[in-house]
């Protein structure tokens, strides 16, 4: 029987990524890949990133499998409906079973049932996909009622939700990711013609033990599973025998949580000669000043250091449980230090006002990173961000043709008013770095002043358009 698995991204048709040009390959499916493979299960990665839809439209007749997996995310989504309908409507592939796993799928089943997907996989993927397959083929007689972790249509009793599956404890136990099915040159090359330098991912852990309000849990939940120091290294080893490579992308959400597994990670690397230049993200409280010598030590070139916001009221209503003075301290001391320090941004969250996103200007200004991302705050469902607004979304957008992404409610001000403070802070900073080599910025100052100013009054007008609305409806 043939297996295809991918992923439905597809970096031409994605402009904002193109402008960034940081591709990452589909981890999840090459864990998923080298699993089957494991177990006697040939299979094949369509990796679309550097493809198209109708290349894997291609592939697909080509191959006629008896299964396609398909990871499905936020920014997937609407492709993996693509190929879906693709899959369902065409008369050569009507033998082929589609399963559709990732966190987009846990808190939307039902829909995804409705559009023909024939299995959702909830959770890790590994093991449910094995047996999936193991029914689809034969091998294994089980009842589809005693394969944990999906959601299927019985004939019957309609749609099926089976128990969850437990957890993997000992992530050791996995094998590494089935990264020679898929060309990694593109993306090597793809980094190195924009950046100078390449990177490749690798993840250590699975899974968080905070809380943030805004953050999906879908797949590994609210748990904290981690490789063993050695199988990282060991990884780390392969990939240099294998790869030509500048840098790690470690994809954990807190790379740092562990004090113990960052020493005997750092001790691990360099006792065997194996330190290579990575970056990751943590948080402030699980950071200091040893945690950042361990993290130069081993490798670590830059670290990404999670804040959101520079108002502490604002952090505390998204159950953060970091001091932000602590964030701006961190940043501080990991470039003291040689790192470079990232930070992440948000605006337009639940109960923010002009005067908080003011405060994150001066944490930013303060704290000084050398990098860092903003975005406007969505709700992504299954959230308690989501279950908070969900009875203030602004439109009722059709779930096929829209993500949680274009999900807008109703805030202290409007839609527009975010992205000008974007255009606003984005020009603050651009103009206090400026500030610190004057004559080299000379024409550049006041043009990053004058569109914060600009970013500021268009600002001040929505405000009002926002207040009027407001008393217009007669809401507090």
């Amino acid at each position: 029987m043939n297996i295809v698995l991918t992923h439905g991204y597809f970096l031409e048709e994605d402009q904002k990524e193109q402008a960034i040009m940081r591709p990452y390959i589909p981890l999840g499916i090459l864990y998923i890949s080298a699993y089957l493979e494991q177990h006697g299960y040939k299979n094949r990665v369509f990796d679309s990133t550097f493809s198209s839809f109708d290349k894997l439209c291609a592939t697909l007749l080509e191959d006629k499998p008896g299964v396609v997996g398909i990871y499905t995310n936020l920014m997937t989504k609407l492709n993996v409906l693509r190929i879906v309908r693709f899959i369902k409507n065409h008369p050569d592939l009507q033998h082929t079973r589609v399963v559709l796993g990732g966190p987009e799928v846990r808190n939307h089943s039902a829909k995804f049932l409705e559009q023909q997907a024939d299995f959702i996989v909830l959770g890790e993927g590994e093991q449910t996909m094995l047996e999936l397959v193991q029914w689809v083929d034969g091998t294994d007689q089980k009842d589809l009622s005693a394969i944990d972790g999906i959601v299927y249509l019985d004939a019957q009793n309609g749609m099926r939700q089976n128990r969850e599956r437990t957890k993997l404890k000992n992530l050791d136990e996995l094998p590494m990711p089935n990264r020679s099915l898929v060309n990694l040159q593109l993306y090597f090359d793809a980094w190195k013609g924009r950046h100078g330098t390449n990177a490749i991912s690798v993840s250590t852990m699975r899974g968080c033990p905070y809380s943030c309000k805004w953050c999906s849990r879908a797949v590994y939940g609210q748990s904290y599973r981690r490789r063993s120091p050695k199988a990282v290294a060991d990884e780390i080893a392969w990939i240099r025998e294998h790869y030509t490579v500048d840098s790690i992308w470690f994809v954990d959400d807190v790379f740092t949580v562990s004090h113990k597994w960052l020493d005997e990670f750092t001790e691990e690397v360099t006792s065997r000669n194996l330190v290579m230049p990575y970056e990751c993200i943590t948080r402030a409280d699980r950071m200091n000043e040893d945690v950042i010598l361990k993290l130069k030590a081993s490798g670590c070139f830059r670290v990404w250091i999670g804040a959101e916001s520079g108002s502490q009221k604002v952090i505390d209503l998204m159950d953060r449980r970091v001091e932000v003075e602590q964030v701006r301290d961190m940043i501080r001391l990991a470039r003291r230090h040689g790192l470079q320090a990232g930070t992440f941004i948000m605006v337009g969250y639940p109960g923010e006002t002009k005067e908080d996103i003011y405060e994150t200007v001066h944490h930013l200004k303060s704290a000084e990173p050398d990098l860092f991302t903003i975005t406007v705050t969505y709700p992504i469902k299954g959230t308690p961000l989501y279950a908070e607004v969900e009875d203030r979304f602004v439109t009722d957008l059709p779930w096929e043709t829209s993500t949680d992404r274009d999900i807008d409610f109703t805030r202290t001000y409007n839609r527009r008013y975010y992205d000008y403070a974007i255009e606003m802070i984005n020009n603050e900073m651009y103009y206090h770095k400026a500030l610190k080599k004057p004559l080299s910025n000379l024409f550049r100052i006041p043009m990053f002043k004058l569109k914060s100013v600009w970013a500021q009054r268009k600002m001040a007008l929505e405000e009002r358009r926002s207040y009027e609305l407001r008393a217009a409806s007669h809401e507090p």
